[in-house]
């Protein structure tokens, strides 16, 4: 069934990662409240502002800057809203991603919250989240409201520049907080604190020209798999939009249920989320977790290469083979995108190169650039399964991606091990992603750091800005986190966390079965050390335009 939205009530970064369609750039701006007036006197003036999800008629259609805001609990209880509504809010949202540091592996899991606290476990975050929510100073510091402010380019030849759109919408942003008594919150990063947090696509220079990638620090292709849902596109998404970004059914690939990320909505169970009173206040919202996540890029560069010196000498290739490799092997995809489910070997990777032509003798570099963005927004980039590879021969069960998005891997009719009647690996043509397609999330936000992919230490002020959309924060984003990055059963990887962004202080392994067929023995990773930290953060909620309205009127009514 195609579900109608109202696009007009939805914000539009919900239904668009922003990234995708050309907006390399974004500033992100956090608010504390001091009173009920200023905090309405705020969103009224900020709502006229307010990008919705209305579809875009053409690129002409497209707004040079887009606008978007979500509150967090405490910014909700400065607005004064009802007891019955604020009450029925979930748990996770109220207590914040602080409270909740030792369910998402943010703190040392193997102390106790005593012991954490003396020792100032968040040392190293932000001083904004450091701050924020802080008991026994009265709430001060809170962050109350997030914008987040995304720019086009000034266009292909200036590619690495944001239009000045942009500037003017940080300086009319700056200034409506400042006339409406809102104060905006500093002490964004290390060393030199900012006050807004900035972040781009990572750039790369491409023919003389310097151009948008999808990568991220580490050199990986990023954003390729995001989720589809019923009625996110209007009825104007492309059929082939829903490979390998929705669900596996006995039919094919469908949309996700629209409830899984739209509160009001029916989600995959058939039924709609719990929500506060009144109805309207919470349909067509979600919730959001702003994460900043570090990147030791240093750490994990040396790691790699000392790695790939043994992993070359055991399995007998060169250098470049072994690099190339293990990077797969980690990840799940090839450096440009190109996922290992697909394209195995190292040998049918360059071959595959060559043929698409994204590199290679006589491949202009642009069109090497043009060819692998085409593909990796193509179906081809997408439409896999892991039913077929359940000894992770080709994709390692412990990679990152099978982690985050595990497809039709856990179908329970899966199984291990060879066909004694076919001598090939059981296969299980229906598999579906039943168990998958609750767990799935939305991803938004950018790289920050410097918007290049020279060689960067671990101090580098670097790494992506998450900001991950679900209409559960618990049943979605805090459940990939702590069962599926920071734990191994489920993968039978034991205590192997995600050789990318799992906590490697007790667990520095990571699996790589060989085919049977190679003759080469699986290779263990066994330094890994903890290549992604997290630097703050907290849960938001992203109204809808209606719910922005009655905020700014004061007259939320659960009655």
């Amino acid at each position: 069934m195609t579900r109608e939205l109202n696009l007009d009530d939805i914000q539009g970064n919900v239904t668009r990662a922003y990234g995708r369609y050309s907006f390399p750039f974004a500033r992100y701006f956090f608010f504390h409240f001091p009173s009920p007036e200023a905090g309405r006197r705020f969103l009224e003036g900020l709502r006229g502002k307010v990008t919705t999800a209305a579809l875009w008629q053409g690129d002409e259609d497209k707004p040079k800057c887009t606008t978007n805001m979500a509150l967090t609990f405490p910014g909700l209880l400065v607005l004064q809203l009802p007891v019955r509504t604020l009450q029925a809010m979930p748990a996770a949202f109220i207590e914040g991603m602080k409270a909740r540091a030792f369910i998402l592996g943010d703190r040392d899991q193997t102390k106790t919250e005593a012991d954490a606290l003396r020792e100032d476990w968040d040392a190293h975050w932000d001083r904004i989240w450091r701050d924020s929510r802080e008991p026994g100073t009265g709430g001060k510091d809170d962050v109350h409201c997030l914008v987040t402010l995304n720019a086009q380019s000034m266009g292909f030849e200036q590619a690495e520049k944001p239009d000045p759109a942009l500037q003017q919408r940080c300086e009319w942003l700056c200034t409506l907080a400042k006339d409406c008594g809102v104060r905006q919150l500093g002490g964004i990063g290390r060393g030199k604190e900012a006050d807004y947090q900035e972040a781009s696509a990572v750039f790369d220079t491409v023919g003389g020209l310097t151009l948008p990638t999808a990568k991220e620090h580490f050199g990986f292709t990023d954003g390729i798999g995001d989720p589809v849902f019923e009625g996110q596109h209007g009825g104007k998404g492309k059929p082939t939009t829903v490979i390998g970004r929705g669900k596996l059914t006995d039919q094919g690939w469908e949309p996700l249920a629209t409830g899984e990320f739209l509160l009001g909505h029916p989600d995959e169970s058939q039924e709609l989320p719990p929500s506060a009173q009144p109805p309207e206040f919470m349909r067509n919202g979600t919730f959001l977790a702003f994460r900043k996540l570090h990147e030791n890029v240093g750490s994990f560069q040396a790691v790699v290469e000392e790695e790939a010196e043994r992993y070359a000498q055991v399995m007998g290739v060169d250098k470049e083979e072994a690099v190339e490799t293990l990077l797969a092997k980690m990840c799940g995809r090839w450096s440009d995108g190109v996922p290992l489910s697909k394209v195995s070997t190292y040998s049918d990777w360059v071959a595959f190169g060559k043929k698409m032509k994204f590199r290679g003798e006589g491949i202009d570099p642009l069109e090497g650039y043009m060819s692998n963005l085409k593909y990796i927004g193509s179906p081809e980039a997408r439409d896999f399964r892991y039913c077929d590879d359940m000894t992770g021969a080709k994709c390692p069960g412990g990679a990152h991606m099978r982690r985050v998005n595990t497809r039709d891997y856990l179908d329970p009719l899966n199984k291990n091990g060879t066909d004694p009647k076919t001598g090939k690996p059981f296969e299980n043509p229906k598999a579906t992603s039943a168990l998958n397609k609750r767990r799935r999330i939305l991803r938004r936000g950018l790289p920050y750091g410097p918007p290049n992919l020279e060689h960067k230490s671990d101090d580098t002020e670097q790494g992506v800005i998450m900001l991950i959309m679900g209409a559960s924060l618990e049943r979605q984003f805090e459940f990939v986190q702590q069962q599926w990055i920071q734990y191994g059963l489920d993968f039978h990887q034991g205590n192997n966390t995600c050789p990318m962004l799992g906590n490697h202080d007790h667990s520095t392994r990571h699996t790589i079965p060989s085919d049977p067929e190679s003759g080469r023995p699986p290779y263990v990773m066994s330094k890994l050390k903890t290549f992604v930290e997290c630097r703050g953060g907290d849960y938001f909620f992203v109204p809808s335009m209606t719910a922005i309205r009655i905020m700014a009127m004061g007259i939320v009514d659960p009655t």
